[in-house]
């Protein structure tokens, strides 16, 4: 058995995930707990990148500055509900109820860090959005259905309703080829980039599918890679993370 102090276990990159916080009211709890809210993470992120030997843990709306950064080798930003209209400088309600602004805010200061230190992070299907959102782009706020219905209703999660086309020059290429067969659960979507980011995958009807930030280690995918069969979007994640941790540690 290995020890606590082990140096594979030492070597393990420790990675973050981002979630949502949720009314209990919502939840099969007790009467008594229903007051509060609660923290909720999709258990599929540890899960998946767990196997491929990162240390995960998930990060709550009170833990988003320089500080836990700097302990992070990488970071997930997650999927889930839209990006409230607060955040995009619209002055409308939101569509979506869900929409919760606090949590945009701490996901705009993970991104934002990260961005400054180099960390390595990943960006799943709002959190694509969430990327480009912090670094001062648009978002589409409710996609046409005319060539392809991005929110595929009556679908399972798991269903591949759409290939991607891949820029041969990009790391998303590196990752995933040329093409790709994709799920689709989203109806908001990249429209104007924001600075630094470059879109490196297209659906069929032009729908931006995935973005980069060219010489750093961070990446936006529309689709959700936790929910295919196998991604190796989360092998590239562990792999960059545990790269910067072996440099930063100063390991040979």
């Amino acid at each position: 058995m290995s020890s606590s102090n082990s140096p594979e276990r030492a070597r393990r990159p420790l990675i973050g995930v981002t979630g949502r916080r949720s009314s209990a009211e919502r939840l099969a709890v007790e009467p008594r707990y229903r007051h509060l809210e609660f923290d909720m993470h999709y258990s599929d992120f540890p899960t998946r990148l767990s196997s491929e030997g990162a240390l995960v843990v998930q990060i709550p709306y009170e833990a988003s500055g320089i500080d836990l950064i700097e302990r992070l080798d990488g970071i997930v930003i997650s999927g889930g509900q839209d990006v409230h209209p607060e955040t995009l400088g619209i002055d409308a309600a939101p569509t979506d109820p869900d929409s919760d602004p606090r949590r945009d805010a701490y996901e705009i200061e993970l991104i934002s860090g990260a961005v400054e230190l180099g960390t390595p992070l990943l960006g799943v299907c709002r959190g694509m959005q969430m990327l480009n959102v912090a670094l001062g782009g648009t978002l589409v706020p409710d996609l046409p259905t005319i060539d392809i219905n991005h929110k595929s209703p009556g679908l399972g999660i798991a269903e591949e309703t759409h290939p991607v086309r891949i820029a041969t020059d990009s790391t998303v290429f590196e990752i995933y080829g040329a093409h790709v067969e994709v799920n689709s659960l989203h109806h908001q979507a990249v429209d104007r980039l924001g600075p630094g980011l470059t879109p490196s995958g297209w659906a069929p009807d032009g729908v931006v599918e995935a973005v980069e930030m060219r010489g750093r280690p961070i990446v936006g995918v529309q689709w959700h890679p936790e929910w295919r069969r196998k991604d190796p979007v989360f092998a590239w994640l562990v792999q960059v993370a545990l790269a910067r941790k072996e440099v930063l540690d100063g390991v040979a």
